[in-house]
């Protein structure tokens, strides 16, 4: 079922967000002179310019600013409702977007895809793997529902969901004496050579800061921006990583090692984000309550078995 909102006000939406008529059209798939003519048309009911012209696109002027986020806010209860229309005394249906992190793929993706597919087939899934900074910026940019995210140290935000919670570990391999403690100490990791996530990955900006609070020196010398990167890398003897010691395969759980960073601890979770730029229908409230009541008890056994 189309929105119930004249579909202008989603091309408004779009020509705002992306700042060009020519990118508002490859998004969706139609010519240019039909955004514009949608605009002006726009333009038109409401006496007076939505968008000023710019040598690199559109700009919204005083009226389209005030306008745009009252406009969002009802496109999105306009999804809202059609959804509960087309859905009412029937299935949950319709898309659904997931991010997932890389080293919860193999976990998740399938025991999710099968609960979906056996109990509520008519949700389309749609999920896709990234780091966290990428998943992060499909939220913000509502090109996904909902996603896995890290974050280091306490979650402050309300909005998010706590999924799991557990401490960073020192990843070795698996007869280095360095990791075959179960503790080790944050100062002890000083002048080792470190496999890191580059910049601007949460972790990174956490050991610098670290770093300055002890005056202690971490040797970063290789960046690798995934957990199955940084344990291949150490299988191959390149350094030590830290991540949250939850191997991927059984060839990691064999070859690698892990010891729990302490004095500090270094607490990292990860939280279940939503985007405010897509509606929330009865499909993807029956995929969040999957991930909320089903991921974290995965999860533990995953820590359990680390």
């Amino acid at each position: 079922m189309q929105s119930i909102l004249d579909s202008k006000w989603l091309i408004f939406i779009k020509v705002a967000e992306l700042g060009s008529l020519s990118k508002a059209a490859n998004s969706f798939n139609v010519p240019q002179s039909m955004i514009s003519r949608h605009i002006a048309q726009l333009e038109e009911q409401c006496g007076a310019r939505l968008f000023n012209r710019t040598g690199r696109g559109v700009v919204l002027t005083e009226l389209g600013m005030q306008l745009l986020p009252r406009i969002q806010q009802l496109a999105t209860d306009a999804s809202v409702l059609a959804d509960d229309i087309r859905t009412f005394g029937g299935e949950p249906m319709g898309e659904v977007r997931v991010g997932l992190l890389p080293f919860l793929v193999h976990q998740l993706s399938g025991a999710l895809y099968s609960y979906i597919r056996q109990n509520y087939p008519k949700i389309e899934l749609h999920l896709s793997e990234g780091a966290s900074v990428q998943l992060e910026e499909l939220i913000s940019e509502g090109r996904t529902d909902m996603a896995l995210l890290l974050r280091e140290g306490e979650v402050v935000s309300t909005e998010e969901v706590v999924i799991a919670e557990f401490g960073l570990m020192l990843v070795g391999q698996q007869h280095d004496p360095l990791v075959q403690q179960p503790t080790i100490k944050l100062k002890d990791i000083q002048d080792l050579p470190l496999i890191v996530p580059s910049r601007p990955h949460p972790l990174r900006a956490r050991l610098e800061n670290l770093a300055r609070a002890y005056a202690y020196k971490f040797d970063c010398v290789i960046e690798a921006d995934s957990n199955r990167l940084q344990h291949e890398l150490v299988v191959a003897g390149g350094g030590y990583a830290i991540t949250s010691g939850l191997f991927q395969s059984d060839r990691g759980s064999k070859l690698l090692q892990s010891s729990l960073i302490v004095e500090p601890e270094l607490p990292r979770s990860i939280v279940l984000s939503h985007t405010v730029r897509r509606p929330h229908t009865r499909a993807t409230r029956v995929v969040q309550q999957w991930l909320e009541k089903q991921a974290p008890l995965i999860l533990k056994r995953m820590v359990d078995d680390r």
